[in-house]
């Protein structure tokens, strides 16, 4: 019963020591100069009092009946309260599922929504927009300082290629959210997930190649399958994840042996220098002696030719001579030989002296006539 009704329109639950409407359960409380506090016995007495006009037969008698139609409105509003917690609101970027006795029954945008009040329902909300990443074979931490530093973990980036040689291969991936209800629901912890399926995805790519095709050939190739073999093996799961990207960040041999696998590689590289000069310089070379030999062989092809037909033509003039010569013998022979004599005699110097003109001719002995008749040509 209310605590009026029992000690009078101003007492406390104690009795009217205190008296009025300041007065606290152990007397007078504190003078204020302000406003008053609200009085919970005064509001509790109006409420009553106003149920008694709203009800016919209020008071007396009826204060039983009154007093369930109370608590049946007091039940009606606590309801009406209870069923308006059941509004939530998604952010732009953010889906909302809905659940009904833990079971997802709609999936609600961005926006003023609604969903059957906690425990009956409830409703859990995701970033769909945010791109997500994670790094293999890195992790980031705080020292004292507060900044940022990476940690190598060996135990997830040191793998096994197609020729059973370990790679350290350092990646990252990015990724986002394409189903909320499944990303909430079908997998435990979606962001361990998909750092163990793309983990697993690379070293199956990189098994499938040697170590200079992991390290030296072609990288989106090796991006580009690892992601989607992990969108393959995720969209089995059913995780409600879309793959963004896969980016290979560092592809080094382990730390032990980093630096005899450099010492290969500059060998390596020693070696196609050395097959690209020499390859150049035969390719100078070649096209030169070439050449030359095409050269040689059209100038003895060119003598050939000239001298076969040197002697073809010195065949048919002795033929016709000799057909000359059976027909005069005596002329041919004396023709035959002027010819010679002219040819024998024409390449020659010579000097014609006349002794029967003028006597004896008193030549000086051993005097140059040939270098004198060649300066008298000159």
């Amino acid at each position: 019963m209310p605590w009026n009704n029992q000690n009078g329109g101003n007492g406390g639950p104690w009795g009217g020591g205190g008296g009025g409407r300041n007065g606290g359960p152990w007397g007078q409380g504190p003078q204020n100069s302000g406003p008053n506090p609200p009085d919970l016995e005064e509001m509790i007495r109006r409420g009553q009092e106003r149920l008694k006009k709203a009800f016919p037969g209020g008071g007396g008698s009826g204060g039983g009946s009154l007093g369930v139609k109370g608590a049946g409105l007091l039940a009606l509003g606590a309801l009406a309260i209870w069923m308006a917690t059941g509004f939530y609101t998604v952010k732009e970027g953010e889906l909302g599922v809905e659940l009904v006795l833990g079971q997802p029954v709609a999936v609600s945008t961005s926006g003023l929504n609604y969903n059957l009040p906690y425990p009956i329902g409830r409703a859990e909300t995701v970033n769909v927009d945010q791109i997500r990443d994670v790094t293999i074979g890195t992790k980031e931490f705080s020292n004292r300082s507060g900044s940022i530093r990476s940690q190598h973990v060996p135990e997830e980036s040191l793998m096994l290629t197609g020729d059973e040689n370990i790679i350290d291969v350092v990646f990252k991936v990015q990724w986002n959210i394409k189903d909320p209800q499944s990303y909430l629901f079908n997998v435990d912890n979606p962001e361990i997930a998909v750092k163990q399926v793309v983990e697993s995805a690379m070293r199956e790519i990189v098994g499938r190649n040697t170590m200079d095709e992991v390290q030296t050939g072609d990288r989106v190739a090796i991006q580009l399958a690892a992601r989607e073999l992990t969108q393959k093996m995720l969209d089995k799961y059913n995780a409600g994840v879309s793959i963004i990207q896969v980016q290979l960040q560092g592809v080094e041999p382990p730390a032990e042996v980093i630096d005899a696998f450099r010492d290969v590689q500059t060998a390596k590289a020693d070696k196609v220098r050395m097959q690209n000069e020499a390859q150049a310089y035969a390719n100078k070379v070649v096209p030169e002696a070439e050449g030359q030999a095409a050269k040689i062989l059209e100038a003895a092809n060119a003598y050939r030719e000239q001298t076969v037909a040197d002697a073809n033509g010195q065949a048919q003039r002795f033929s016709q001579i000799l057909g000359e010569y059976e027909k005069a013998p005596v002329i041919t022979r004396k023709r035959l030989y002027l010819e010679t004599m002219e040819r024998v005699l024409g390449k020659s110097d010579k000097i014609i002296l006349d002794g029967k003109a003028g006597g004896d001719t008193g030549v000086v002995p051993y005097l140059p006539l040939n270098e004198l008749s060649k300066k008298a040509g000159n």
